[in-house]
């Protein structure tokens, strides 16, 4: 029945036994899975003591953080709605607390207004909570939405969509029918909790009896191993940084230096090398790794298969949640998965993807530009997804690219480039690239992101070399820009799950006076 995860963690203790740990670079914090539901309850409490109810809007604008956790939490059992604001791209202050309807916005970042209120304010909120006054007991029914999650921006001002429970509670019982998460696992979060699929694994372990852990990014590394993970959600850029950081320490363990994780000199380390240094970093307690949100490296996914450790590829968007993925026993290189229950993939003629499921996230944003709700989802909350793709015969799903991304030359034939930035990122120079169209639609330019700084420029232009001599003649590489810098969520040429933003990476570098000519 629908509804039953969000109805559990809010209707009654967690299983016993289970801890959630906070790690920060100056630290890390801990308690049980107990302790957490009974302090979210005292803060529910105090929330409501300042007037929030059911459908009030809670705005959360921090880094991960044991406060984040508590509030969303509170937030469910008051049967209001969090909304998540990822540092960085947001401003705190009234205006975002008008332009979004907040009842509250708590935050890390001095700010002044009426509804502003610093991080710090959760814990004397819970401490002062009256015990005897009584707590709603909400009845979540599929579509009501707990939550507002906003698009990673890849253009324009992201776009907020309203999460209804139904789709959450089908999402997380699909994944734990694949990968029975259990009394023995410890799920370790890094990404924003801004992003709700983040906030699953909290979820899950209050459901169904787990440990998690949640770090922020700066301090994953350094708290991988300590902390015992047996599972690891990542995106593709971060598994991409753990294996030049195994190859490096694999290197310097058998003396052949290459003291820079990015570094490809010194011997090839053996086998044995780079299991004993996955699990130095990794950790040695991993059953697998979860990646996702943008498309994995296939030397990158057979590079973790290979030192032991399982890594299953899926796919899924905001307005759709998890659609497809690789588990234990249906897995398949190359595709994203099977589809989930719940969820049906339907192609239409040129393979342009629709996503209809059972529970829909939404049928609507709730913020976008008008005409972009239509533009997106069908009247019955199916989604146009924007992607293309195939089923081979035993139904695991194959992502080509996007829609947006195919190129259309001068004499009608369609480009698309996604298997091209694939070639080009094989090489170990390539940190990330994209292939455009500038100056007219006859020619294709890539704009690479070096994998190292200094950049090696001749592997480089080897790799394109060889790109222009694999692909056919229509899709040439005709140009090359080497990033200044590469690209980073900072520099803002990557959104905040590592997907490169074309419109900003393309007004950035593709002037005349830098894109190199045919004599590549």
């Amino acid at each position: 029945m629908s509804g039953q995860v969000i109805r559990r963690i809010v209707a009654g203790a967690p299983p016993a036994g289970h801890r959630i740990t906070f790690q920060r670079l100056d630290g890390s914090s801990s308690m049980t899975l107990t302790e957490l539901h009974e302090t979210a309850g005292l803060l529910a409490r105090g929330l409501r003591a300042l007037g929030i109810g059911a459908g009030d809007r809670i705005g959360i604008l921090a880094p991960n953080s044991p406060q984040w956790v508590l509030l969303d939490l509170a937030a469910l059992r008051l049967k209001a709605v969090t909304c998540g604001f990822e540092p960085g791209k947001f401003e705190p202050g009234e205006e975002l607390a008008s332009r979004y309807d907040l009842a509250v916005l708590f935050t890390d970042q001095p700010a002044g207004g009426r509804r502003i209120r610093p991080m710090s304010d959760v814990a004397g909120l819970a401490d002062g909570a009256d015990l005897a006054a009584p707590l709603p007991a909400p009845d979540y029914q599929p579509r009501d939405v707990t939550t507002i999650k906003f698009t990673s921006g890849s253009t324009g001002e992201p776009k907020g969509l309203g999460a209804t429970a139904g789709s959450i509670d089908s999402s997380i019982s699909a994944v734990q029918q694949m990968f029975r998460h259990g009394s023995d696992d410890n799920i370790f979060v890094f990404l924003p909790l801004s992003l709700l699929q983040q906030r699953y694994w909290i979820y899950s372990a209050l459901r169904f009896g787990h440990d998690v852990t949640v770090s922020t990014y700066e301090a994953a590394f350094s708290g991988l191993r300590r902390c015992g993970a047996t599972v690891v959600m990542g995106v593709p850029a971060f598994y991409e940084t753990a294996r030049n950081h195994i190859e490096a320490r694999a290197r310097r363990a058998a003396g052949t230096g290459a003291n820079d994780p990015a570094s490809s000199g010194g011997a090839t380390p053996s086998a044995a090398g780079l299991r004993e240094a996955a699990r130095e970093l990794l950790g040695g307690q991993i059953r697998y790794l979860w990646t996702g949100s943008a498309p994995a490296r296939p030397s990158t996914l057979r590079f973790f298969t290979d030192v032991g450790m399982a890594i299953y590829e899926g796919y899924g968007l905001n307005e759709a949640c998890i659609v497809a993925k690789n588990r234990p026993g249906a897995h398949r290189e190359g595709s994203v998965g099977q589809v989930l229950p719940g969820k049906k993939v339907l192609l239409d003629a040129d393979g342009l993807i629709s996503v209809s499921s059972e529970h829909p996230v939404n049928w609507r944003y709730e913020y976008a530009a008008p005409g972009e709700s239509q533009r997106v989802f069908a009247p019955d909350g199916t989604v146009r997804t924007g992607d293309l793709g195939y089923f081979d015969e035993d139904g695991f799903l194959y992502i080509r690219g996007r829609a947006d991304d195919v190129i259309v030359l001068d004499n009608g034939v369609n480009v698309v480039v996604r298997p091209i930035e694939e070639y080009l990122k094989a090489s170990p120079a390539v940190g990330e690239c994209v292939v455009l169209c500038p100056s007219g639609p006859s020619r294709l330019v890539a704009v690479i992101s070096p994998a190292s700084d200094p950049p090696d420029a001749t592997a480089i232009r080897a790799r394109v070399a060889s790109a222009r001599a694999v692909f056919g003649a229509h899709e040439r590489i005709s140009g090359l820009v080497i990033a200044r810098e590469p690209f980073s969520i900072g520099n803002g040429m990557l959104t905040s799950q590592f997907k490169p933003r074309r419109p900003q990476i393309a007004r950035a570098y593709l002037t005349p006076g830098e894109v190199a000519g045919d004599g590549l």
